[in-house]
């Protein structure tokens, strides 16, 4: 078919339906232009594979973007996996999701444990029945995806239990759960290549310092969002040391390693969110504009490709933990102040103080609710009690009344006769 095309146009001359050959040549090198500025957004493509038949996955923020497009490939590779999140197990949402999930990749276990990253009671309760488990179970890989923002112009916000929402959400309940998870992690055999995989944003960059608070005064969302995810970058290079300095029974050495793993910028729901400001005309902007977002962002797969390059990658266990993944290769912290050991120790000791402050706030709480709980159940019963003696009295006087009535036509009856 090309080849006598070819020859009429050398022969007939270039025919008058087809544009001309500049014509072309621009359309021509515009879609080439897309394609490649397409190909070169979408980053790296995760070519590692691995046997996860077997594994054990936990993993948060798994149920949206870039988490479950992570669930769907580990799943689809056979892994076990299990769920953190916030829906209760009978939702909804929750129940079509994980059934959805086990008829696309054919994978039957896959599980839901309820873990509120807004509450630390919720955390603490789940991982401390995890840890309480005898013997150990088997974990080989726990991915953090879970985190939130507040879009621009949007009021600051605070969790149930005092804290700043996305302090609270991307950083201080992650460092809760890994920290009542240590010793489950510490447990796992030797020959257990056990991963624990941050994503992290490059948003970390233009993260003001963790050497103090972030005041109400100077607060903003994008601000409080870096500064949580530079906060996970310190803590995962601390909690790698803490796994290293620990020492085995058997005296060998540590299997679990720490990666922090920037997926880069994707068409994730806290993407649109941020983009679209939270609002509908903001949302109208985004559809009208599409176009922009499809070809420079990656999808929610392509973004999850270096998140399982770091859970499947082969050579990673030969290499220490506490690096940084980026496009599927190992790549060099932007800030020096991450590997800052002054600044960690501040960060570990504030957080847990932090933590065991709210706990204790959110423990007086829920035993002030159960007080009064109690004693609207004894009102209630108590209420129940003197219906029941008002009732019976009731029931006696109108049986006194009707003996009087009863013996008067009795005593008619014996007149009569």
């Amino acid at each position: 078919m090309p080849i006598p095309f070819l020859a009429s146009i050398l022969i007939d001359g270039w025919p008058s339906w087809l544009p001309g050959p500049w014509t072309l040549t621009k359309a021509g090198s515009a879609l080439g232009a897309i394609a490649v500025t397409k190909i070169y957004a979408s980053g790296a493509t995760c070519t590692s594979e691995r046997n996860m038949h077997g594994r054990v996955v936990m993993i948060t923020g798994g149920t949206s973007g870039i988490g479950a497009a992570t669930v769907y490939e580990l799943a689809k590779r056979g892994a076990q996996i299990i769920l953190l999140t916030h829906h209760e197990h009978n939702d909804s949402f929750l129940v079509d999701f994980i059934d959805d999930m086990r008829d696309r990749t054919n994978n039957q276990l896959i599980y839901a444990e309820q873990v509120d990253l807004r509450s630390l009671h919720s955390v603490r309760k789940f991982a401390t029945k995890w840890v309480d488990n005898a013997p150990p179970r088997r974990l080989d890989t726990i991915i953090l995806c879970g985190s939130t923002l507040t879009p621009p112009g949007k009021a600051r916000t605070e969790t149930p239990d005092g804290v700043e929402s996305t302090w609270q959400v991307n950083f201080l309940s992650n460092f809760h759960l890994l920290g009542i998870l240590s010793p489950a992690i510490r447990a796992q055999p030797f020959d257990r290549d056990v991963r624990i995989i941050i994503p992290t944003c490059s948003a970390y960059i233009r993260s003001p310092s963790l050497d103090k608070a972030l005041d109400k005064k100077d607060w903003s969302p994008g601000k409080a969002y870096a500064r949580s995810k530079m906060a996970m970058m310190v803590f995962g290079k601390a909690y790698q040391k803490h796994l290293d300095a620990y020492k085995r029974p058997d005296e060998l050495p540590m299997n679990a390693r720490v990666f922090l793993v920037d997926p880069g910028y994707s068409r994730t729901p806290g993407m649109r969110r941020w983009l679209t400001r939270g609002t509908v005309w903001g949302l109208i902007v985004y559809l009208f504009l599409y176009v922009f977002s499809w070809l420079f962002l990656k999808s929610a797969r392509m973004g999850a490709q270096s998140i399982l390059w770091a859970v499947m990658e082969g050579s990673l266990v030969r290499d220490k933990g506490g690096k940084v993944v980026k496009e599927c290769m190992i790549v060099d912290c932007a800030r020096k102040d991450v590997d800052d050991e002054a600044i960690a120790k501040k960060l570990w000791e504030s957080s847990d103080k932090l933590i065991e402050e709210k706990e204790k706030d959110a423990a007086a709480k829920r035993a002030r609710a159960k007080k009064r709980e109690m004693e609207k159940e004894e009102e209630k019963k108590e209420r129940e009690r003197v219906e029941e003696i008002e009732a019976l009295v009731n029931t006696i006087k109108q049986k006194e009344k009707e003996k009087p009535k009863s013996g008067k036509k009795a005593k008619n009856g014996e007149k009569t006769a």
